[in-house]
């Protein structure tokens, strides 16, 4: 794997003198490096700040290998969680002064106890999980071939990029790519992704483009490169059905759509 993302999103590191603490903060870890956690102090250098006295110091350490991550808990009373926001309730305990836990999921978050009411949690996104080639799973020798796009078509990610690309293969033809509100629409009916806000669609499609695609995204506040970033989902949608990563029988993991009603406004601009 190329590395790990880890993310602690804004006010979600404790609280400072009662208030939510902290900036959101984004770091990008490559096999071998390490990223320690805790409340820190001048002795003891953190890259993510906890801001909360029940957690330690320095309270873990997170490890990139070449093909997953691992947990460190230097706690000597606490566990912490390692949940699966894409599985059905799905997590790992590690207990206090385990060193090198390593964790399955693609997404994690990563939850530590404290006293107050503040949830403090951070996630951490592994987007180079590798999955053989079905065709050579039964190859005995020599190296197996692996996919260049690696997608686990059991996440929420691959849903939304199936609704982004249901107009063009149903219609084979060039219809516009759904927008961010008509993707929330389109998975309402949906029993586990019903829910999705318009926000976590576009961190999805974010996701995709910048983790599992390889799309050169440019910067959004460098003059003239607005209109190419609106192109975003059109390029996930032209390099997904290019490939063949989104095909027919992927539709099939959509909710049904209602009627001639529903296929006209899916193709609507």
């Amino acid at each position: 794997m190329s590395g790990v993302v880890v993310h602690l999103p804004q006010g979600s590191g404790g609280a400072d003198g009662g208030e939510p603490y902290g900036d959101a903060v984004t770091l990008r870890l490559g096999p071998g490096e390490v990223a320690r956690f805790g409340r820190g102090s001048t002795a003891i250098p953190i890259d993510l700040r906890l801001a909360d006295p029940a957690i330690s110091r320095l309270a873990g350490e997170i490890r990139v290998t070449d093909d997953h991550w691992q947990l460190t808990n230097h706690s000597t009373t606490h566990s912490y969680l390692v949940e699966n926001p894409e599985g059905a309730g799905e997590y790992l305990r590690v207990p206090p002064r385990r060193v090198g836990a390593p964790i399955p999921f693609e997404f994690s978050r990563v939850v530590l106890p404290t006293r107050s009411d503040v949830s403090i949690s951070f996630q951490v996104f592994a987007p180079d999980h590798i999955y053989l080639d079905p065709e050579a799973t039964g190859v005995l020798w020599g190296n197996s071939t692996v996919t260049a796009y690696s997608l686990d078509e059991t996440a929420t990610y691959f849903l939304v990029l199936v609704a982004l690309c249901e107009p063009r293969l149903r219609d084979q033809s060039r219809v516009a790519v759904p927008t961010t509100p008509q993707i929330v629409e389109r998975l309402r009916g949906h029993v586990t992704c019903g829910t999705l806000t318009a926000r976590a669609v576009s961190s999805h499609i974010d996701y995709l483009a910048e983790e599992k695609l390889r799309i050169g995204v440019p910067d959004a506040h460098e003059p003239g490169k607005s209109d190419r970033r609106n192109g975003k989902r059109e390029e996930i949608v032209g390099l997904a059905l290019r490939f063949g990563l989104v095909r027919e029988e992927h539709l099939a993991l959509l909710p049904p759509l209602s009627g001639v009603g529903g296929r006209n406004r899916l193709t609507a601009r």
